[in-house]
C-alpha cells in the first residue's frame, strides 16, 4: 500500500515510531469515484485486497484532518487529505541496544549497532535506529542527516528540529564531513599502504552488491594500516566521497575484503539468517565538523570496539 508519507503535520499520533502515511484525493474530472470508498478501493485494492481496504474503513482507520473517521460513503471531493497507518509484518528485533553519545537540544549522535537500519525501507520499518529513537527518546520529530548501511556499526547524526535538518545534511552533501571508519579484513605483506583508492563505483537498484566498472571515478577512499595481529589487519579508512558500499567495494578490490561481509567478494545466498555473533567487521568511527548552526566545531568518537579487535 503507497501513499505519501508526512512528517507528522497530520492528525494521527505516530505508531511505534512510525509516522501515519497521508493520502491525498486526486483529481477527478470523469466522476470515475462517487465516495470514498470507492476511489480507496481503486487505489490499494490491488495491493491488500478491496475487501481488506473495507475493513480498514469500518474499523476506523482511515481519518481526515480533524482526525474524525472517514465513512466508507462519504462523498468524494477532490483534493481532500486522509491519514492512515500501515500494517508492518512481524520483523525479527536486533539484540542489541542503540547506544547514545552526545545528545542536545539540536543534535542527538547514537552509535548504531550491526544489523540495524538507520532508516525504514523494505522489510526494515520499526527495527531501526530512527524508530527505536524515537520510541525511546521521546523525540517523534527526530530524523537522521545522514545514513549508515544496516550491517556498519557505529556513529550516526541526528536533527532533533526538523527545521534544521537541512542545514545538516548539505554537510554531508557537500562533503564538509570528516568520517572516519575502522576495519577488520586480512593482512596482506605485499599491499603497500597507506594508499588512496579512486573507482566509479555502479550500485544498480534490486541488485545486492555494487560493481566496479571502467570510467571516470566517482568514488575515492584512503585506507591505512593501523596494526597488524597475525593473518589479520586493523585498517583506518577514510572516505572522500558516499558511494553505496564505497569502503567494503574498495576493500575487496585492493584483496582484502572486510572480515564478515556477505556481500564482497561473494554473496551470501538470499534470505540467509542473521548471525548476530558475525557482524561485518567495519565501525563508523569519528565524524568531525563545523556546526552549520551554532559554527562551533564538532568531534564525535563511537565507543564501540569490533568483535574481531578485542582490546588487549
Amino acid at each position: 500500500m503507497r501513499g505519501r508519507r508526512k512528517a507528522s503535520a497530520g492528525p494521527l499520533p505516530q505508531r511505534d515510531g512510525i509516522d501515519a502515511v497521508r493520502v491525498r484525493l486526486p483529481e477527478d474530472p470523469g466522476g470515475r469515484w462517487g465516495s470514498v470508498g470507492e476511489h480507496l478501493a481503486d487505489r490499494f485494492g490491488g495491493a491488500i485486497g478491496a475487501e481488506r481496504v473495507a475493513a480498514m474503513l469500518d474499523a476506523g482507520r482511515f481519518v481526515g484532518a480533524d482526525g474524525t473517521a472517514v465513512r466508507s460513503d462519504e462523498p468524494y471531493t477532490a483534493g481532500r487529505c486522509l491519514w492512515f497507518h500501515r500494517d508492518f509484518a512481524a520483523e525479527e528485533p536486533v539484540p542489541f541496544p542503540v547506544g547514545v553519545v552526545y545528545r542536545d537540544e539540536r543534535l542527538v549522535v547514537v552509535d548504531k549497532p550491526h544489523f540495524l537500519a538507520t532508516t525504514p525501507r523494505g522489510r526494515h520499518i520499526t527495527e531501526t535506529a530512527v524508530a527505536r529513537l524515537r520510541r525511546e527518546l521521546g523525540a517523534p520529530a527526530l530524523q537522521p542527516a545522514h545514513r549508515l548501511d544496516r550491517l556498519t556499526a557505529g556513529l550516526v547524526l541526528f536533527v532533533v528540529r526538523p527545521e534544521e535538518r537541512g542545514a545538516y545534511q548539505t554537510l554531508f552533501r557537500d562533503r564538509l564531513v570528516r568520517k572516519e571508519y575502522e576495519a577488520v579484513a586480512p593482512y596482506d605483506p605485499e599491499l603497500v599502504l597507506p594508499r588512496t583508492v579512486r573507482s566509479r563505483i555502479v550500485k544498480e537498484r534490486g541488485v545486492l552488491a555494487a560493481r566496479e566498472e571502467p570510467g571516470e571515478a566517482n568514488s575515492e577512499s584512503r585506507v591505512e594500516l593501523v596494526e597488524r595481529r597475525g593473518a589479520l589487519g586493523r585498517y583506518r579508512l577514510v572516505p572522500a566521497t558516499g558511494r553505496t558500499h564505497q569502503l567494503r567495494v574498495h576493500m575487496n578490490a585492493l584483496g582484502v575484503p572486510i572480515v564478515g561481509d556477505p556481500l564482497y567478494p561473494v554473496v551470501a545466498a538470499e534470505g540467509a539468517v542473521e548471525e548476530w555473533d558475525r557482524p561485518l567487521q567495519l565501525l563508523a568511527r569519528r565524524l568531525e565538523f563545523t556546526d552549520p548552526v551554532s559554527g562551533e566545531p564538532r568531534r564525535f568518537e563511537s565507543g564501540l570496539r569490533l568483535s574481531a579487535w578485542p582490546d588487549r
